[in-house]
């Protein structure tokens, strides 16, 4: 399956990308990962992006589509992968057709209210990058991560303000990308507004019905989180 997850900040990419990845053993690959990990070690690529990311703004296509070609090249990708929010313009989009054939486009979202919510409360693991919320998903130990004990970071991107800004910008490049798939009719819209446990069983079953999913799981009992 080859698919990309798109959607407003806050809104469940990441979690159900991550559920199909360990699931049925295929790459989950977030541009954003990739990105805090160029800024985290501290390369020329990462300071450029960090100015983008902590105003909110989306990094520029060149950028992006570079490093998304890079890794769709490596070899743990032929059976398949997920892109996690990209593409999120018109550009890249069609950027991506030139690079490889996609099966489905999976667009996510939730009201800005429920998005800021979830995000002021998310903490993420900087080793394994799991996700915790304080709210619905807290760690065990206080903010330390249930599986290394690193101690758990907040997002400067996820501060109420930026993330109104993220939102912002996001509606206004991405409507055309949501557009784009659905006249393809690769389109599957989520309402991510519920329940996960309940949302994922739906979003699965859809995809195999429709012949989009056909590998087997390689981790049958893995829930989603």
């Amino acid at each position: 399956m080859k698919a990309v997850f798109i959607g407003p900040p806050g809104a469940g990419k990441g979690t159900y990308a991550s559920y199909f990845s360990r699931k049925y053993c295929i790459p989950h690959i977030s541009t954003g990962d990739i990105f805090r990990d160029e800024i985290a070690k501290g390369t020329e690529l990462g300071e450029i992006i960090k100015k983008y990311i902590d105003k909110g703004e989306l990094v520029p296509d060149d950028i992006v589509i570079e490093v998304v070609k890079k890794r769709l090249n490596q070899p743990d990708t032929r059976n398949g992968f997920i892109l996690d929010g990209f593409p999120r313009t018109l550009n890249q989009a069609k950027a991506l057709d030139e690079i490889t054939q996609i099966d489905v486009a999976v667009y996510i979202y939730v009201p800005i209210e429920i998005a800021i919510e979830r995000l002021s409360n998310r903490y993420i693991c900087p080793k394994c990058h799991r996700i915790y919320n304080l709210k619905f998903n807290p760690p065990k130990n206080d903010l330390r991560c249930d599986y290394d004990g690193e101690k758990l970071i907040r997002r400067p991107d996820d501060e109420p303000e930026v993330v109104k800004n993220r939102y912002k910008v996001y509606y206004e490049q991405s409507h055309p990308v949501i557009d784009y798939y659905r006249r393809k009719n690769l389109l599957i819209e989520v309402d991510n507004s519920s329940s996960a446990e309940i949302v994922v069983v739906l979003l699965e079953k859809t995809l195999i019905e429709r012949g989009i999913l056909k590998l087997k799981p390689c981790n049958p009992n893995v829930s989603i989180r």
